[in-house]
């Protein structure tokens, strides 16, 4: 199907564009009280991601209300963990929570590589019906939490602000922890190309706990598991989003990720300076802003893409949109993008 609007894969690319092509991180569901409407139809969030016909429903709002040039999947991160055998429930107001953890190699051994046909078809199902109802308006993301990040949840059990158990075994059981990130790293690469053969026409890894790492951990347990990803993963573009990753912008750059996602915390110049012109650069404006006036929020879009200057880039913030957020606030900022990346 030819897409109508294909500013974020030439922007991916390298490509030419007539503007910044511009979507938020999140923009599925949270702000939107569409949104909130089928949410409160069944029990909670992870019913919703489970049901395709709603998934996809809520995957195609932002780009009917909001006016971005892509959709990403409704889903989550950790639906991996769950199609390997280790379950978990969404707590409202505390987040995810395994029941179970990872504690030992025995556990890791009981784990199997997800066999996404059988576990994970909610989501091609949703994919595929999300494809056929955008009509080729937009591209659609697909996307996974990078292996690392996985595997923190894994084994700390929900959020934490430390993961101090996650990093413990790194340091006490270094063998049984590469074993549990290869284990991981493959069903990842299952996941994907199997979103991908259902329609994405890029994907997006998120490594949401990159920064907790040093760079020396980094560069073990993480760089190697994103290079097996992206290296598998040949025929759509690729994103690596790595959260407060400020050390392993140069080992990222040597992937073969054709964007590279900057939080808000981020210099632009600096990073392009570390990277090259080779790479597209993803973000990075603060959430935050979007609760400011409509002239501040275009103040600082502005700031934001004369940062970014004229070298590849996409437009989104440095992390998801807030669920408190004014979605007319949004609105502005993805006007604001459209009208001074036109100049």
């Amino acid at each position: 199907m030819e897409l109508k609007n294909d500013l974020l894969l030439r922007a991916a690319k390298g490509e030419t564009v007539e503007r910044t092509p511009v979507w938020l991180m999140r923009q599925a569901g949270r702000i939107l009280p569409e949104y909130r409407k089928v949410r409160a139809s069944v029990s909670g969030f992870i019913e919703l991601a489970q049901t395709p016909e709603l998934a996809a429903e809520v995957t195609i709002q932002p780009v009917d209300i909001l006016g971005v040039d892509a959709a990403i999947i409704f889903s989550d991160i950790l639906v991996i963990p769950e199609a390997m055998g280790l379950p978990y429930e969404m707590v409202e107001k505390r987040g995810p929570h395994f029941p179970e953890t990872i504690k030992s190699e025995a556990d890791v051994d009981k784990l199997t590589v997800a066999n996404v046909e059988e576990s994970l078809s909610y989501v091609t199902k949703a994919i595929e019906i999300t494809k056929s109802e955008l009509n080729g308006r937009v591209p659609l993301i697909g996307f996974a939490g990078a292996p690392w990040t996985i595997f923190a949840y894994m084994v700390e059990g929900g959020g934490s602000k430390t993961f101090s158990r996650a990093k413990a075994m790194l340091y006490t059981a270094p063998e049984v922890s590469h074993q549990l990130l290869n284990k991981i790293t493959d069903s990842t690469i299952a996941y994907l190309k199997a979103q991908i053969s259902a329609g994405a026409d890029l994907v997006q890894v998120f490594d949401s706990w990159a920064g907790i790492l040093s760079h020396e951990q980094y560069k073990e347990f993480a760089i190697p598991y994103l290079r097996k990803i992206a290296d598998a993963i040949q025929n759509v573009p690729k994103t690596i989003f790595a959260k407060d990753a400020h050390a392993a912008f140069a080992d990222l750059s040597q992937l073969d990720y054709q964007t590279i996602g900057l939080d808000w915390t981020m210099n632009p110049h600096s990073v392009r300076e570390i990277v090259g012109a080779h790479k597209t650069l993803q973000g990075n404006l603060d959430p935050c802003v979007l609760y400011a006036d409509k002239e501040t929020i275009r103040k600082h879009t502005k700031n934001m893409l004369e940062k970014f200057g004229s070298g590849r880039h996409i437009a989104n913030l440095g992390h998801g949109v807030y669920p408190d957020i004014n979605p007319d606030h949004v609105k502005y900022f993805i006007e604001a993008v459209k009208e001074y990346s036109l100049k």
